[in-house]
């Protein structure tokens, strides 16, 4: 069982509703209609994983052209500095 951290589910909402390229491409050609629930931009603990199926269990990432970006390197879990 995981640990949901209530703090982060504004970015959760607003990343859900701002998905990458990439992230969108897997949801809406994939992910969506696939026989096993998926859910996005799912808060476990202090992360927020991209995609996030509880029966398999199973975490997909994605990484898009956002993290080689400069202030990319300065943050970590969405805007949440270490």
């Amino acid at each position: 069982m995981y640990h949901h951290n209530k703090k982060l589910t504004p970015y959760a909402k607003q990343l859900r509703k701002n998905m990458t390229y990439e992230e969108s491409k897997l949801w809406y050609n994939f992910l969506r209609t696939y026989n096993i629930r998926f859910l996005r931009q799912k808060v476990i603990e202090n992360y927020i994983v991209d995609f996030y199926c509880a029966k398999a269990p199973l975490i997909v990432e994605i990484d898009g052209g956002q993290h080689y970006e400069n202030n990319a390197v300065e943050k970590t879990a969405y805007g949440i500095k270490s």
